[in-house]
């Protein structure tokens, strides 16, 4: 049996797995006829074939034959037909998408990535300090709990409304095959207050509700031990304010391309009935992904349907618009945080460094930033103006005004 696993190309981490028990020619390519279909732009129609050249009890021999426009590497190096060994690296295309090709010698159970009786007693050895998973027999390296099917591989996060885990779904339950998540735990005595568990569960249901490519997608939602649990989508990337802090400001047009992708996702919440309002954004929320560049918008426990009667003042300082300061959003707050974070992109620095009395009211002074254009100011003052009213009405006004000013 040949198994076939997606890696994430920084920590080679598992997300998504193939196996093929009697097949003796396997397809690759972005063409959905293909046995396995990667929907990726460097990816060719039919991009490669796995052949198997002979057969035996401990696998028989395989070739790989690349058809590939932007060609195929094998452990780092361009190849077109060559026999490839157990526990192989195939590239399709510089930067494109990385599978680990393995022999399976046993067949295993439609639940577990790797044979189970081969490897029972893996020692381990030779793994990275840094690997998640064990180079031999693919299961992982240190388990800190178990939480009903998932296994807790490391801590991500620590606050005062819980822990946030990375966590494995050896079963494949969730999406019929093995894969990694974040899974939220809420502190047993976060969930006696009243406010905590609103916050919660309503990032469960809001998740739930929604599907975008620019959203983590809801898995679960369950209590375990008297503490809330949340499993959610994996996104690999790093969010913009780490971003930032650690590279430094961004170019503008590299900015602006974030943003109008952020304003999609916006426009997407605002057309639901009735409308959402994230009012959190900022760029701590905003993830952008490894593999495609694209922006996934983090963190629902704020998100307030407009209908709803004014309530707490969520919302990040310095981010937040006049209004939901007072507890009274509006869909036109969230595009008020796509000024203040612009500010921060291209300067590296807090937006209240800029945030000075003009008139009567407060407003963002960028005039002596030299990466922020005159035309790119207006659109930050028009995005900031202190009455909702005053601003660009829907998200699509602002990707408009924002798309004129890339250079």
């Amino acid at each position: 049996m040949v198994t076939l696993t997606l890696l994430e190309p920084q920590q080679k981490t598992p997300l998504e797995q193939w196996h093929f028990d009697d097949e003796s020619i396997i397809r690759i390519g972005r063409s959905a006829d293909n046995d396995v279909v990667l929907s990726d732009s460097l990816v060719s129609r039919y991009h490669l074939e796995l052949r198997q050249v002979n057969s035996d009890k401990n696998g028989g021999s395989w070739q790989v034959i690349s058809q590939g426009t932007n060609g195929t590497f094998l452990n780092g190096v361009l190849v077109t037909q060559i026999l490839l060994s157990d526990n192989s690296e195939l590239q399709l295309a510089q930067k494109g998408p990385i599978l680990r090709f393995e022999i399976n010698k046993q067949t295993t159970s439609q639940y577990f990535p790797y044979p189970a009786l081969p490897y029972t007693s893996c020692t381990h050895e030779g793994n990275s300090p840094n690997n998640l998973f064990c180079i031999h027999c693919g299961q992982p390296l240190s388990i800190i709990q178990t939480i009903r099917q998932y296994q807790v591989l490391r801590i991500l996060g620590q606050g005062g409304m819980g822990t946030t885990y990375l966590a494995w779904d050896g079963l494949g339950r969730i999406a019929g095959h093995p894969q990694l998540l974040v899974l939220k735990q809420m502190n047993a005595d976060m969930a006696k207050i009243a406010k905590a568990q609103e916050l919660f569960e309503r990032e469960a249901n809001t998740l739930k509700s929604l599907s975008h490519t620019g959203i983590p997608k809801y898995y679960d939602s369950f209590v375990e031990g008297g503490k809330k649990y949340l499993a959610m989508e994996l996104i690999h990337g790093q969010d913009l304010e780490k971003l930032v802090y650690s590279k430094g400001p961004v170019v503008p047009n590299q900015a602006i391309s974030w943003m109008i992708q952020t304003c999609d996702i916006l426009e997407y919440l605002h057309s639901q009935h009735p409308p959402l309002i994230h009012r959190d954004i900022k760029p701590a929320n905003l993830m952008v992904q490894n593999h495609n560049d694209r922006i996934v918008v983090l963190d629902f426990g704020a998100v307030k349907e407009i209908a709803t009667t004014p309530g707490t003042r969520i919302g990040a300082e310095g981010y937040c618009a006049p209004e939901q300061e007072r507890g009274q959003p509006v869909t036109q707050s969230d595009l008020y945080a796509i000024g203040p974070t612009l500010i921060f992109l291209l300067t590296g620095e807090s937006p209240f460094k800029f945030y000075r009395q003009r008139g009567r009211s407060f407003r963002f002074e960028v005039a002596n930033v030299p990466t922020i254009t005159p035309q790119l100011r207006q659109v930050i003052d028009h995005a900031t103006e202190p009455l909702p009213c005053d601003r660009y009405q829907t998200a699509k006004d602002l990707v408009a005004a924002l798309a004129v000013c890339k250079v």
